[in-house]
């Protein structure tokens, strides 16, 4: 894949679930006019998705073509964001935004470097269970997912980020927009 111009960036926002990820991605979107990057998966499209809008829909032949910088197996299914789809977005516009976990913002890191802009959101344990509660998720499920290794480890910034990335607690969603602002401003992104 080729080098993409300096002036590119990737706001990366990570953190576990239920810390405000997508609704920052939204508010770039809204706010910046900045997309986020479609990913892909080999699941299939649910009522009212579009592909290329919502997903690249994939075949499992047509998902490993690509040159992923995260992917995962959920429910059977892969999910992944490419090197493809974030070139396709920079031909378009000078930044785009990604929701990936943590182990997706080091990847971002390692490969793009400055053009990567990490943003770690960070919520207590409390909050964010409540949170996930409201959304609506089956108690068992809750229970098991901030069980998880994975939640576990999305709840603090590691050790290839310490340093690298902008930490913000998302206590109160118009302050952490605020904040989000500080950081498009500071890294020059318009």
């Amino acid at each position: 894949m080729g080098v993409p111009r300096m002036d590119k960036k990737i706001i990366v926002i990570t953190g576990a679930s239920g810390t405000g990820k997508t609704t920052i991605s939204k508010h770039l979107q809204n706010t910046y006019h900045i997309p986020s990057v479609i990913t892909h998966t080999t699941r299939l499209p649910r009522d009212g998705e579009k592909d290329g809008i919502d997903y690249y829909f994939e075949t499992k032949d047509s998902f490993l073509k690509n040159h992923y910088l995260e992917k995962v197996e959920y429910s059977g299914h892969w999910y992944g964001s490419s090197e493809e789809s974030l070139n396709k977005t920079w031909e378009e516009y000078d930044a785009a935004s990604i929701v990936v976990d943590t182990q997706g913002a080091i990847s971002y890191k390692e490969k793009y470097g400055k053009k990567a802009v990490v943003i770690f959101l960070r919520v207590d344990l409390e909050t964010v269970t409540q949170r996930l509660s409201q959304r609506g998720d089956d108690k068992d499920r809750l229970k098991m997912r901030i069980n998880s290794e994975e939640f576990r480890r999305d709840l603090e910034i590691p050790a290839e980020l310490q340093g690298k990335c902008y930490e913000i607690t998302n206590d109160n969603i118009e302050n952490t927009k605020k904040n989000v602002n500080k950081v498009l401003k500071s890294e020059e992104i318009k």
